[in-house]
């Protein structure tokens, strides 16, 4: 996502813009985007070319990422009917064994 160039020694020596596009990478990593999404994106974003491609494309990613979020509540709140059932019954049911193959 970063070209570098090399010096003899092999050193690598980046742009000076290289530290505006590590903070954009940053963002849309912490934005939850795969760095294969990331890869795709980050020319247009560093370079400024927010065309409505762009724009759709980080759409659809927050719409995957509000999917995700639904899931998980959706997760959650099935979990919580779970532990509210077996806590109706915490002092009625049978123990549970500590290794229950055996």
């Amino acid at each position: 996502m970063l070209a570098a160039e090399r010096s003899e020694s092999g050193q690598r020596h980046y742009a000076e813009g290289a530290i505006d596009r590590i903070q954009v990478i940053r963002e849309l990593y912490a934005a939850g985007l795969s760095s294969k999404i990331i890869a795709e994106l980050t020319p247009c974003v560093v370079d400024g070319k927010a065309t409505p491609e762009l724009l759709e494309r980080l759409t659809v990613e927050r719409d995957h990422i509000d999917q995700r979020i639904a899931d998980l509540v959706h997760t959650r709140d099935r979990l919580d009917s779970v532990i509210a059932g077996a806590s109706a019954t915490l002092y009625t049911g049978t123990p549970c064994r500590a290794n229950a193959a055996t």
